[in-house]
């Protein structure tokens, strides 16, 4: 071989890794949602560059989505917001024969998640789970006494209780679409109405205890739990239960418990999807892949104390994650569980000036 051929191999070999350096995927997921090591890991197991940023609310990635050029290309909503995503073409149909490990999800949750996205043509299920009450056991029963209903959303409610609990600190996640179906659930109205006029009765519900509501954040609530901070969160079951391991860990006296609240609790599927204008929607479809893995999508919820979708996971889940039935409900506490689909345009803004007006006090 000449020393010319000799230079043109070497270029050439160069150029390629330098591609293959160069290949990115882009991330955008939920905060405190995935055991980093999986990203150290995904990039070793590849050599594929992985960039993940993290949201906190399903407003703000709707908002970048429904902009278009994103830039991402693996995105994170909530079962609600993608289906009105792809009503607006804001994804793209996966390529099934790049994930092999689709085989591993689990029909239960497929057969739900086929609500928001038919036939599951757009999405996987990545987590699923609950919106209930997280609690600081002991300063929760100090105020309202041993029988306070912890397991009930009177607790939250109730004028009553919650003028006990503003001394303690209660905050609520910032998510209209959770918490306006709370609320109706709560009246015993249907939760996953879309008349206005149902919606507006959730108003004096919350005006009622608004005085009493220190914040709304869907992610301060976790370390404010955790420190003692506070007494009460509304939020996500696999949230409040790493708050409640955090205060293990710190063996700061902190006893943290989630609850699911009697009268029924909202079910939630957070779902991985391809933007349309996905820079990379093939490293986009190695990612799934790599997530779909059983053992990889065990340490994300082993992690993240959250249930997920994926069948083929749960031998090499914690017994802590796999036998705790606020993480992974009976069947027969999942029949009293509720899904709800998203608002058109129209009610969307409803809802939207309502939530503004509840926040606001006014």
């Amino acid at each position: 071989m000449t020393f010319k051929s000799l230079t043109a191999t070497a270029i050439l070999a160069l150029g390629v890794a330098v591609a293959a350096q160069a290949e990115e995927v882009r991330v955008y997921n939920w905060s405190d949602y995935i055991d980093e090591s999986l990203l150290t890991k995904f990039q070793e197991e590849t050599g594929i560059k992985l960039i993940y940023d993290v949201f906190d609310s399903n407003e703000v990635l709707e908002t970048k989505m429904l902009a278009g050029g994103s830039g991402y290309d693996v995105v994170v909503p909530t079962g609600t917001f993608l289906q009105r995503q792809i009503a607006a073409g804001a994804f793209q149909k996966l390529d099934k024969s790049k994930l092999p490990n689709i085989k591993n999800m689990w029909d239960a949750i497929s057969s739900r998640t086929a609500k928001y996205d038919p036939d599951n043509q757009y999405a996987i299920n990545y987590m699923w789970g609950t919106t209930g009450i997280g609690i600081n056991v002991a300063k929760v029963k100090e105020a309202l006494g041993e029988d306070a209903p912890i397991d009930s959303w009177d607790l939250v409610f109730k004028p009553e209780n919650m003028e006990k609990l503003a001394s303690c600190g209660v905050y609520f996640l910032d998510a209209p679409t959770e918490m306006i179906p709370a609320a109706l659930k709560y009246i015993g109205e249907d939760p996953d109405s879309h008349d206005p006029d149902v919606i507006a009765k959730a108003e004096p519900v919350y005006m009622a205890i608004r005085p009493y509501i220190q914040k709304f954040n869907s992610s301060e609530y976790i370390n404010a739990l955790a420190n003692g901070d506070i007494c009460v969160a509304v939020g996500w079951s696999g949230d409040v239960l790493q708050a409640r391991d955090r205060a293990a860990e710190a063996d700061n006296g902190v006893e943290i418990a989630f609850n699911a609240p009697k009268e029924g609790a909202q079910m939630w599927f957070d779902m991985m999807a391809i933007p349309t204008d996905a820079p990379n929607p093939d490293g986009a479809h190695k990612f799934l892949n790599f997530i779909m893995d059983a053992q990889n999508m065990a340490a994300a919820s082993n992690y993240v104390y959250y249930a997920n979708g994926n069948l083929a996971s749960q031998e090499f889940l914690n017994e802590d994650v796999i036998g705790d039935p606020a993480i992974y409900p009976s069947a027969e506490a999942m029949d009293n569980l509720f899904t709800t689909t998203p608002y058109d345009a129209k009610v969307q803004r409803v809802v939207t000036r309502l939530w503004t007006k509840i926040k606001s006090g006014t």
